[in-house]
């Protein structure tokens, strides 16, 4: 297997793998709002922004060129929370609000940057392994080098919003610790059910940082 970072010219190749790949994520497993292998302009948009940060990387098999799993990384500032949750005024998806809306108001009722006293968060925001590779370390070597980028680029946080157990134990054994978790179950509409009906053993949704030691100050 080969890592490295995405160019520009793969980001096509990542968002066809997360076409196929992402569905699969718990919470949006939940609510519908992304289905296998069609596309998905909403998340798909949030994607590529994220692509253009130049933080994110992908493994590859080495014999075939194919991409089997990639982790999305981006710069998270102060104040892009409370943007997010103004312009996700004017987007009439509810299931978009749902996912989008959860992440955003869990993360602005903790405030890391006050906490933590930085302006620049790295954020892994999107992990994915092709199905036909999981179970051989792929996540867990895309997170340790993405913690490596984030040395690298001068930042002293890195986030994830680990929405599945897999990723809550990936980052647990990298010395990840969890800030908040919210229990999926506990949010229900108005008739009294649940808005995100995760599969077990997906029942929590854990926001985790680690501090890391920058190694410039470019971030």
């Amino acid at each position: 297997m080969e890592y490295g970072p995405i160019p520009s010219s793969k980001f096509t190749d990542v968002i066809h793998h997360l076409r196929h790949n992402f569905p699969d994520e718990p919470l949006n497993a939940s609510v519908g709002l992304c289905v296998h292998g069609k596309p998905c302009e909403l998340l798909e948009h949030h994607d590529l922004q994220t692509l253009e940060d130049g933080l994110s990387i992908m493994a590859v098999e080495s014999t075939t060129g194919e991409i089997a799993g990639v982790a999305l990384n981006g710069i998270a500032r102060r104040g892009d929370v409370e943007k997010a949750l103004e312009e996700m005024k004017s987007i009439d998806n509810i299931k978009y609000q749902r996912i989008f809306g959860l992440l955003n108001n869990v993360n602005k009722s903790i405030d890391l940057f006050t906490k933590y006293n930085v302006d620049k968060i790295f954020e892994l925001r999107i992990l994915s392994v092709d199905s036909r590779f999981r179970g051989r370390g792929i996540a867990k070597e895309l997170f340790l080098r993405s913690e490596l980028i984030a040395e690298e680029h001068g930042f002293k946080l890195v986030k994830v919003d680990a929405t599945s157990l897999f990723t809550q134990r990936a980052a647990e054994c990298l010395g990840f610790i969890t800030e908040k978790c919210v229990t999926y179950g506990d949010f229900k509409d108005e008739n009294g059910r649940k808005i995100y009906d995760t599969k077990s053993p997906h029942d929590y949704y854990k926001v985790m940082t680690k501090v890391v030691s920058p190694k410039s100050n470019d971030g």
